[in-house]
């Protein structure tokens, strides 16, 4: 259970932040050789990998537009890192366990990586870049701080998770319906005259 806790919250934080994950993840191995860490996640190729990404994303997920395209190169790699940390967490463990946990690993981080892009998109719609930061910042630290929670207290920080993850899915499903609510308006207004208006006499 504690395994499988570790992976939806690692999963949920992949789908927002992969390289992020690997980071805390590896750092925390690295400096407190903490069992429940997979050992692969502490090695310095990589920790120096994760790192020089994150560093790329840390840039990229500020500027708008770039964002985006940032998340659409992003929609397989997440989902991969967060199923593969699922893998990894099940260290010697059957088959299945290990299938299972990749699957809630690699579907949890599909989940929120898909309510980040949305999201985002949503974000775009405002030429000011404030927002894109401010986004940026705030995912970045709610990463850090799930995953760091996590460590300690794995069934808490994946309720956390649960929360964070159903929220942003019914904030993502209440922007796109006003988005098509917003696209029907304009579509009804920019339609063709009425007939007899305008026309020809």
């Amino acid at each position: 259970m504690e395994s499988l806790a570790l992976a939806f919250s690692s999963g949920w934080a992949s789908g927002v932040n992969a390289y992020l994950v690997v980071l805390v993840l590896g750092i925390a191995d690295r400096v407190g050789g903490l069992a429940q860490v997979p050992d692969a996640l502490g090695r310095w190729d990589v920790l120096g990998v994760a790192a020089l990404l994150y560093s790329m994303e840390f840039v990229a997920d500020k500027v708008p537009y770039l964002d985006s395209t940032w998340d659409a190169i992003s929609t397989a790699i997440r989902p991969t890192v967060g199923a593969v940390i699922g893998i990894l967490l099940s260290g010697d463990a059957r088959t299945l366990d290990q299938a299972v946990l990749g699957t809630v690993g690699g579907g949890t981080a599909l989940l929120s990586h898909l309510t980040k892009a949305g999201g985002r998109l949503a974000i775009n719609s405002s030429p000011e870049p404030v927002s894109n930061v401010l986004a940026s910042i705030t995912e970045d630290v709610a990463v850090l701080a799930v995953v760091w929670f996590a460590i300690e207290h794995p069934r808490a920080a994946a309720a956390i998770s649960a929360v964070l993850l159903a929220g942003g899915l019914v904030v993502l499903y209440l922007v796109a319906r006003l988005v098509r609510r917003g696209w029907r308006r304009w579509a009804s207004r920019s339609g063709p005259p009425a007939d007899g208006v305008g026309a020809a006499p």
